[in-house]
């Protein structure tokens, strides 16, 4: 006889609990299935080629981000670059600092909109595994 347990994880969404009445068990309820097969989709191009494409992503992005940020301390503690007046009394390191904050924004927006991409190749990904594809 199966055994009952009080809470189960739904695959639909893995971290909402679905609470199993008392006369139910886990082969009656029509959606639990098995936990994913983590390895073999972790040795699956599919996912192989995801990690790959975020890496391509994330990594040069990051190093651009630093490398602006870093910039301005540097350039402020060590040069006199900054200090001249771009127009009127605004000098060149408010632009820069301003153009700082434009940029994190920009980061931000083309991250979320690659971060959905992302996020549809893992959904099918799941889809492939949940379809027994890797098996």
């Amino acid at each position: 006889m199966a055994k009952k347990i009080e809470s189960v994880f739904t695959p639909e969404n893995p971290r909402e609990k679905k609470t199993l009445s008392k006369d139910e068990t886990v082969q009656d309820h029509p959606k639990v299935s098995g936990t994913p097969n983590y390895e073999r989709i972790s040795a699956s191009q599919e996912f192989q080629s995801l990690k790959s494409k975020k890496r391509k992503f994330i990594l040069p992005v990051s190093i651009f981000f630093l490398l602006c940020y870093i910039t301005l301390p540097a350039l402020t503690s060590y040069t006199t670059v900054l200090n001249t007046n771009a127009f009127g009394d605004v000098a060149w390191v408010w632009i820069y600092a301003i153009a700082l904050f434009i940029m994190t924004w920009v980061l931000c927006m083309i991250y979320v909109s690659k971060a959905n991409g992302y996020d549809r190749d893992a959904d099918e990904i799941f889809e492939k595994e949940k379809a027994g594809g890797y098996e």
